[in-house]
């Protein structure tokens, strides 16, 4: 059978576009910018099936757990993004490249329905490999699956709020740039209240800056060390119970809050396996397409750079991009056009410390302080889904500076949502 959509009518092309991430988003947006006549017309349907019904733009993870914004600003409900699409609170199950089909099950309803397409983009981006880590996926924090953040924010604030002889310890798990911005966010709220350990397996933070920035990487370690967090190199997170974390040289930490930003694996949506790398990544050709009317791109998705010919990183601006070049194919594919292939070379990263303390690279060169933390926000404005959001996070970081207090303060925010604060991730 086929779900028909919108009052019977199937319109003459249907795109499906499966999680409602960056990828997502930006898909939309580039089909709009190029054939959104045709979208508005009804000639051409755009279907979005997403396990949540709001955008998490992550670029301001720091400054939620931090305090400087609530969880809200962050959030972009799907139907706001793109209003010319068809948005289904669902999840995809399997997909049949033969027959052109998606089966997927819908929030608050039993059974598997089946939508037909004329192309697909696959978006569903990487979670957190949790379970190998034994008792992470029961007692640690998690940023990528629906919610995560905001109970992961609640959690550190009522750390932070609580009162006792000893510091709380929160762990951090993953020395990367997440990592790094966690264990600096947690610090930063908790001051002399919470006690911030960060883990790191490798024998240097930032591996993604070393060889290219590595004075950029030597301020961040004396940024960690300004913020009094405590870095352990060359040693991962072994496992983890309610009130401990145990690492690989033996040590036990007393840690009730452990976070992990080890990684991501990509979702795994049955029917395409012949076409994943080792890493279960859905190798796309140069256009990002991974078969005849089948689109990937993000965490989901193993993109070659299109000069050195090695995966582009897994991050927010990688999946930006290949998500506005997949809505860009696929207006050529509507209109019956030759695809291009992908040609961004990238941009830059950026990490931040607090307020107005950031380090950032654009171009290959590199920016600290005000300047970087600033060049961050702008950045980051620019791709909000969102124009009122970006405008409410421009007012509560101008409070910020006017009165140095936390939009969201830890005691505030603790009693507020107590259930949540003392949830743990399924």
């Amino acid at each position: 059978m086929t779900t028909v959509l919108r009052s019977g009518h199937r319109a003459q092309h249907r795109i499906v576009l499966l999680g409602g991430g960056y990828v997502t988003l930006h898909a939309y947006a580039g089909l709009m910018r190029h054939a959104g006549r045709a979208v508005r017309g009804g000639a051409v349907q755009v279907v979005v099936i997403s396990a949540d019904d709001a955008h998490s733009f992550h670029g301001f993870t720091g400054e939620v757990l931090a305090g400087l914004l609530p969880y809200d600003r962050t959030r972009t409900p799907l139907t706001e993004a793109m209003p010319h699409a068809h948005v289904v609170t669902g999840r995809a199950v399997a997909v049949d490249t033969e027959r052109r089909v998606v089966r997927y099950e819908q929030e608050g309803e039993a059974g598997v329905r089946v939508l037909d397409y004329d192309d697909l983009v696959i978006a569903t981006g990487g979670r957190e490999p949790a379970t190998s880590v034994p008792g992470l996926a029961e007692h640690g924090f998690t940023l990528r699956a629906p919610g995560d953040i905001e109970v992961l924010a609640h959690r550190v604030r009522s750390a932070a709020a609580e009162h006792g002889p000893r510091r709380r310890t929160v762990v951090v798990a993953g020395g990367g740039m997440a990592g790094v911005e966690m264990a600096a966010a947690v610090a930063d709220l908790g001051g002399a209240r919470l006690r911030v350990e960060l883990v790191h397996s490798g024998e240097q933070l930032l591996p993604e800056l070393q060889d290219s920035q590595p004075r950029l990487a030597a301020r961040a370690r004396r940024e960690l060390e300004r913020l009094g967090v405590r870095v352990r190199l060359g040693v991962r997170l072994a496992s983890v119970s309610a009130d401990h974390a145990y690492l690989s040289d033996g040590t036990s930490l007393p840690a009730g809050t452990v976070i992990a930003t080890i990684g991501q694996r990509p979702v795994h949506v049955p029917g395409l396996d012949a076409h994943r790398d080792p890493h279960g990544r859905l190798v796309t050709r140069p256009d990002l397409s991974v078969v005849e009317h089948v689109w990937a791109a993000g965490d989901a998705a193993c993109v070659v750079h299109p000069t050195s010919g090695a995966p582009v990183p897994a991050n927010a601006l990688w999946a930006i991009k290949g998500g506005e070049h997949v809505g860009r194919n696929l207006a050529r594919s509507v209109r019956g056009r030759a695809t291009r292939p992908f040609a961004y070379r990238g941009l830059g990263q950026a990490a931040s410390f607090g307020f107005g303390r950031s380090i950032s690279e654009l171009y290959g060169v590199p920016f600290t302080g005000w300047l970087a933390w600033v060049l961050r926000l702008a950045f980051f404005l620019r791709f909000m889904p969102s124009r009122r959001k970006a405008a409410q996070v421009i007012g509560d970081l101008a409070r910020h500076a006017a009165h140095g207090r936390p939009v969201t303060t830890p005691a505030a925010g603790a009693a507020a949502v107590h259930d949540l604060a003392t949830a743990r991730p399924a």
